[in-house]
């Protein structure tokens, strides 16, 4: 199966291109030009999740000739997610347009349409219903809810599963309890429903097999435990077949194979970090499939028709993939495609159900992506896409996957991204980048516009998933509750001590720099290993941990409350003890305050609070407040501001390649 892959000169001569020309700063502030797209089951159309205008729009191309029709969210909306629920009709969702890195805010519609781009309806929501031409006509009605996709129907191209969770009520009341979401069958055409069943379970996912039956319903309940419910193709009762803390093997349903008499299932991988496994529904026992040691983060990819899976993909370090069935046609494609891009993760994104449309995802630590579409009948790849098509590749710097050992033994993995030009070299001012979440959440061989940035100035970026990080299974993550400021932080100080070890940084020029939870490490950094960073920037963070309980989204709710009970505990003065803003008679290294006047998920009293904390004790420090974003900065202007100042903080303290003049002044 060769395959012809057509680039452009001009695509060509920027992928080659070696100009010594410094990046703009504006250049890694710009958001990507495609989130998603997706190709319809019949190949006839291609449809794309765009930024257009500051709005995030859909945009449908005609598969034969790529021609364009814009869909654009009404009152200012985006477009949220987006799914296939029919060979020729899509199901997508709205959030509220808000700036910040949690965006958009979910409106709990439902809407459809036609593969061509046309015939618009609200199917579920708040704004659905209005006036009908005739009372015998069906017509959606305004429900105050939340609706979810959960499947299209094999051979009912009229119909699709949904589920709801209202806002109101007694049954379904979207309080601080959370809701038993409804089963529905929906008429694609005029959004009337048809019940199937309701959910044994708060707040849960659902699985369906492929003849249009719930049959799994799954997640974590109030009391933050997995349990997952099964139920038979004829929607008899549920059936609790695994309880997190009863069972020592997991069981996560994935995907129905082709024979409908098996699932792929999330297992414990028979004594390995995780595992695929197939749960017989008959004998209710698991086979295991495929075991890795380092990693529980992957993902199975489905068949043509999406009715089996072919391949797994997992992310130990680089992106890894072992094929199921080495014959399958959809894995020689994707050999194929992998040899024509060596060194780049090859992602089938998305396929006609006949396999001759493919969409095909080509990027690398230093290539933000290209999005190809393969067509089968000419054998030929064009690109369609670009993330970010002003980046060029040979510009930016590598990416390398690192692993050290922890002080208590654990394994940590993480990256080190060197300026380019400079792989090999020792003694560099060290920037210690924390991701946020930070349960969930990971760092990833992938295309970081900020970490690119900092090595793009001279800085080596180093990333460490810390225990806590989603990724390396559950137990890893386990072993990060309740140890905020804790081994959570210790892990963070021994990847920092590891690099001064390596050789790789100079210990007298190490900055501590993150986004929400990375903003509470960067300070927590600060003030619990005051001689090891010289300066330390808070974005969005968490600054006194005992506001967790009274301020911000998480804690209205009963799941996040006990969720923030679980992972953080409940005695307020060791929460205090655990918070930046407590110590700050310890700090030595220079601040960085960035906050978004907007953001729900860290409201901005953490920032504002720890500012106000700083200024009465008379301690200089930089301070960035826009009252208009959210939980990370979202408008590019503001992006850029922010990456301009926090470029000069750190030249200022710990300089860099071409400003090594000004390193450590304060």
């Amino acid at each position: 199966m060769k395959i012809a892959v057509q680039v452009s000169a001009c695509a060509l001569v920027a992928l080659v291109s070696t100009a010594a020309a410094e990046v703009p700063i504006a250049d890694f502030a710009r958001p990507p030009e495609v989130y998603d797209a997706s190709i319809s089951p019949d190949g006839k159309t291609i449809v794309a999740k765009v930024p257009v205008d500051g709005q995030i729009d859909l945009i449908f191309m005609d598969a034969s000739d790529l021609s364009r029709k814009v869909l654009r969210p009404r009152e200012r909306d985006d477009i949220d997610g987006f799914w296939w629920a029919a060979p020729d009709r899509l199901i997508y969702n709205e959030g509220l347009h808000i700036g910040g890195e949690d965006r958009p805010v979910g409106t709990g519609e439902l809407y459809t349409v036609k593969g061509d781009g046309t015939g618009t309806t609200i199917l579920y929501g708040m704004r659905a219903g209005g006036p009908s031409v005739a009372s015998h006509i069906a017509r959606v009605e305004k429900e105050a809810g939340t609706g979810t996709f959960i499947a299209s129907i094999p051979g009912d191209p009229n119909h699709a599963l949904i589920a709801t969770a209202g806002w109101n009520g007694p049954q379904h009341a979207q309080d601080t309890l959370g809701a038993f979401p409804e089963l529905f069958r929906i008429d694609l055409r005029d959004g009337t429903k048809n019940r199937v069943g309701s959910s044994p379970m708060r707040n849960a996912y659902f699985l369906a097999d492929h003849k249009g039956n719930v049959r799994f319903a799954y997640g974590n309940d109030n009391d933050f435990k997995e349990r997952v419910w099964y139920r038979g193709a004829d929607g008899g009762d549920w059936k609790l077949v695994y309880e997190e803390g009863k069972s020592d093997e997991k069981l996560w349903p994935l995907m129905f194979d082709r024979t409908g008499d098996n699932v792929y299932t999330a297992c414990s991988g028979g004594g390995h970090g995780a595992g695929v496994c197939r749960w017989n529904v008959a004998t209710q026992k698991q086979t295991l499939l495929w075991a890795a040691k380092d990693t529980d983060s992957f993902e199975l990819v489905p068949t043509f028709d999406e009715l089996d899976a072919f391949a797994i993909r997992s992310y130990p370090g680089r992106v890894a993939v072992s094929l199921i069935d080495k014959n399958a046609p959809e894995a020689k494609l994707l050999v194929e495609l992998m040899k024509q891009f060596p060194g780049e993760d090859v992602r089938l994104t998305s396929t006609s159900a006949d396999g001759k449309r493919v969409l095909a995802l080509v990027e690398a630590d230093t290539d933000p992506g290209v999005l190809y579409y393969y067509n089968a009948e000419t054998k030929k790849s064009i690109p369609i896409f670009q993330k970010r098509s002003w980046i060029h590749p040979a510009q930016m710097a590598s990416v390398e996957p690192i692993e050290l050992k922890s002080r208590d033994g654990l394994a940590l993995h993480g990256y080190l991204t060197h300026p380019l030009g400079k792989e090999t070299a020792k003694q560099q001012p060290l920037v210690v980048y924390v991701h946020g979440g930070p349960y969930f959440q990971r760092d990833s061989w992938t295309f970081d516009p900020t970490a690119q940035l900092l090595a793009s100035r001279g800085y080596t970026v180093l990333q460490v998933n810390f225990r806590g990080s989603g990724g390396y299974g559950r137990e890893f993550e386990l072993a990060g509750y309740r140890e905020w400021g804790g081994k959570m932080q210790d892990d963070v100080t021994d990847a920092t001590r590891w690099a001064i070890a390596q050789g790789t940084a100079d210990s007298q020029r190490i900055c501590i720099y993150g986004v929400s939870y990375g903003g509470y490490a960067a300070l927590e950094g600060a003030v619990k290993e005051p001689d090891l960073y010289k300066c330390a920037i808070g974005d969005a963070g968490v600054y006194d941990l005992r506001l967790m309980y009274s301020r911000g989204a998480t804690q209205q709710t009963l799941f996040g409350e006990n969720f923030l009970k679980t992972v953080l505990g409940e005695n307020a003065d060791e929460l205090y003890d655990r918070s930046p803003i407590a110590h700050l008679d310890k700090l030595k290294a220079s601040v960085m305050l960035i906050v978004g006047g907007a953001d729900n998920r860290v409201p901005p009293v953490h920032g504002e609070n720890l500012h106000n904390a700083l200024e009465q004790r008379h301690i200089a420090h930089e301070w960035l407040y826009e009252r208009t974003e959210g939980h990370g900065f979202y408008d590019p202007k503001h992006v850029e501001e922010m990456y301009t100042k926090l470029l000069a903080f750190l030249d200022r303290n710990i300089g860099a390649g071409r400003s090594a003049s000004v390193a450590g002044t304060r």
